[in-house]
């Protein structure tokens, strides 16, 4: 299998532990709880598509070919992942929780969707490691 570069990846997931971090101890009616919330919002956004498109790029040599492999969807690739025993059901299963609701919160602005996103982030950012360790060994 050819190496894939999780570097990019891992610093995503850095930066979205920081900013949850900064979020946990801010003073919710303070400007900078929301700079951390908007910014935990973006990081976990980008972490989601990231993690996706490394994901595609592993489970590319179960194809026949790299086009077939490419005309996944977002939950398809994580069905194959699946299906190969890269990943469990489990985890499988919370993916796609957190997809549906960063496309929730994505269509729907507002306090209460950026809530229901920061629920989900401890175990959001432990998955984001353990997928990132799959794609990156070989």
């Amino acid at each position: 299998m050819p190496i894939i570069m999780t570097e990019n990846l891992l610093r995503s997931i850095q930066t979205l532990e920081k900013s949850y971090e900064l979020l946990l101890v801010a003073d919710k009616s303070s400007i900078e709880y929301e700079i951390y919330r908007n910014s935990t919002i973006k990081c976990f956004e980008i972490v989601l598509e990231l993690t996706a498109k490394l994901l595609g790029k592993k489970i590319k040599p179960y194809f026949a070919s790299s086009k077939e492999a490419d005309r996944l969807n977002y939950k398809d690739i994580f069905r194959h992942a699946l299906k190969h025993g890269l990943l469990k059901e489990d985890i499988v299963s919370r993916w796609f929780i957190y997809r549906d609701n960063r496309n929730d919160t994505a269509h729907n602005y507002g306090e209460s969707f950026a809530e229901d996103t920061l629920k989900l982030l401890s175990s959001f950012i432990q998955d984001a490691k353990t997928i990132r360790e799959i794609i990156a060994n070989d």
